[in-house]
């Protein structure tokens, strides 16, 4: 027989499906969108995407100087599969930092809008009521009077408006009056102008990468480029970017200034760098003139040119082994250390019978090293050689695969040797390797140098620096503009005389109270005139 128990206990809710706590896909989306659109999120995707720009600042970028970028490649092997994987060499284009960028401007437009919607409402609501006990307050004044309430309570208005309050009275008609104020809404309003300037300033960063565009070239001196795609070593734009639209203008390096520290400590160290340059900025314009500095950037036409960098290009001369010139003219070399040993190679694809290729070191001020060989010890030009060694065969420039012109693809080539040793020979400007057996002959002819250049446009930027002002004017507002509240009440005391209060508040207890306790008495005195004044009339009158 079965036994029923009777209660009178509420029966258990069914579970949901997901357990006892969970969430629905409503409650969950809503949930999270509180999470994202909190101030605390807002920080921490903020602290993100300040770490995220860390790596742009260390690492060399692809899109500000390719050139540091192959160095570094060159001298870190082992970094390079990582940060490939990372996209640290090309940071601000990276999918993650455009996943925090992304994520934080959806949260600060969370968290300003319902923020100013708020705001606004307060800006038209009314001052709050008088407390019923002012002496607690943290600043209060109190005193007796034989001036009547309401030319006490009329004396505080004009008073407190003066001061820029805002002002609500109330009891009118009533034995005690009172006149409510408030002041210092300009504090919330530039904490929110700061943080609607970090939405307008992401916006303009998004315009300058959507419709702006970066990119670099090498030049040689007496080395011409134009503004075209074509004519750049490496070139990145936005999605909105319209090639049509690219400045025509055309500049011509004519030369390039380098001076470096010739003694004491800072031997070797940089002192002058400077290109002179020649520019139109239109096929029909006329040619002008331009000292080329760092930080001192040439603008035409709104698109900017830096300067970043510099090195060296040996002349070298190679002829086949018909006799003919097959190659001729400055080759850039990269610099591997600070004095500026350079590396590079000289392709001479039309070489006969055999195609050639050279791999060399460029030393501005070479010597020889007991421990690594020929260095350079200047990065000047004082004792300036080439080291080269030879190849030949096919230099695989007809496969369709990209190389690098820094580069030699050795895979289908071979080292050229006397006697069963590698040719190898350190060349002075003039000089001439010749290679066994009738196979060519390599030219060091002399030394140029090379600039690396740095073309920008960014419509931006102009965004960019409005937004900053605004924030920085937003965050003066909300660092030294105090909210705060007064209140004045006037009324009998029992005694024939009217008793008249006067107390502060301030809207963030953390502060201080001694500045309000000032402008409270600041008040108070000026009430104390002021009703006179305002009685003044009745006096006659009577």
């Amino acid at each position: 027989m079965t036994q029923t128990t009777m209660s009178t206990a509420p029966a258990p809710e069914p579970e949901q499906p997901g357990g006892p706590g969970a969430l629905r896909p409503l409650e969950l989306a809503r949930w999270g969108w509180r999470q994202l659109t909190s101030m605390r999120t807002a920080l921490i995707l903020l602290f993100l995407l300040t770490l995220g720009a860390v790596p742009g600042s260390l690492v060399p970028q692809t899109g500000v100087d390719p050139v540091r970028v192959a160095q570094f490649k060159q001298q870190h092997p082992g970094l390079t599969p990582w940060y490939d994987r990372l996209s640290l060499y090309d940071v601000y284009s990276a999918p993650w930092f455009a996943a925090i960028y992304l994520l934080l401007f959806v949260s600060l437009a969370g968290c300003v809008i319902p923020r100013a919607r708020a705001h606004g409402r307060a800006m038209r609501a009314r001052p709050p009521a008088v407390p019923r006990n002012l002496h607690r307050l943290p600043a209060s004044e109190t005193w007796t009077t034989d001036r009547a309430a309401p030319d006490v309570i009329a004396a505080a208005r004009a008073m407190l408006r003066s001061r820029h309050f805002r002002v609500e009275i109330s009891g009118e008609g009533l034995p005690v009056i009172a006149v409510s104020a408030e002041k210092g809404y300009l504090r919330e309003t530039g904490n929110l102008l700061f943080h609607v300037s970090l939405l307008l300033l992401l916006v303009a960063v998004a315009i300058g990468n959507l419709f702006g565009f970066k990119a670099s070239v090498l030049v040689v001196e007496g080395g011409t480029f134009s503004n075209t795609v074509t004519a750049y070593d490496s070139f990145e734009h936005g999605a909105a970017f319209d090639e049509s639209r690219l400045a025509p203008f055309t500049i011509t390096l004519q030369d390039l200034f380098v001076r470096y520290q010739a003694t004491g400590d800072q031997r070797g160290a940089p002192r002058e760098f400077r290109a002179k340059l020649a520019f139109s900025s239109s096929p029909d314009a006329p040619t002008r003139r331009y000292d080329l500095q760092v930080n001192h950037p040439l603008v035409v036409d709104g698109t900017k040119v830096f300067l970043l960098g510099n090195g060296y290009a040996p002349v070298f001369t190679v002829r086949d082994g018909t006799g003919g010139v097959v190659s001729s003219g400055p080759v850039p070399f990269l610099p591997r250390d600070r004095n500026f040993g350079s590396t590079g190679v000289v392709k001479a694809q039309g070489a006969q019978p055999q195609q050639l290729g050279f791999e060399g070191l460029f030393l501005p001020s070479a010597a020889l090293s007991t421990t690594r060989g020929p260095v350079s010890v200047f990065p000047d030009l004082t004792f300036p050689r080439a080291v080269l060694n030879a190849w030949r065969g096919d230099l695989g420039l007809d496969t369709g695969t990209p190389q690098s012109i820094y580069r030699l693809d050795k895979r289908r080539l071979t080292q050229v040797a006397v006697t069963g040793k590698p040719l190898a020979q350190a060349l002075a400007p003039g000089q001439t390797m010749t290679l066994p057996a009738g196979q060519g002959s390599i030219t060091f002819d002399g030394v140029r140098r090379w600039a690396s250049l740095k073309v920008a446009r960014n419509p931006g930027t102009t965004p960019a620096l409005g937004s900053a002002a605004l924030a920085l004017t937003g965050l003066m507002l909300s660092l030294f503009v105090r909210r705060r509240r007064v209140w004045v009440r006037a009324g009998p005391d029992g005694a024939g005389r009217t008793l008249v209060e006067v107390a502060g508040l301030s809207r963030l207890e953390s502060e201080s109270s001694d500045w309000l306790a000032a402008e409270v008495g600041e008040i108070a005195a000026g009430v104390r005139v002021a009703a006179v004044r305002v009685a003044a009339p009745r006096e006659d009158e009577d």
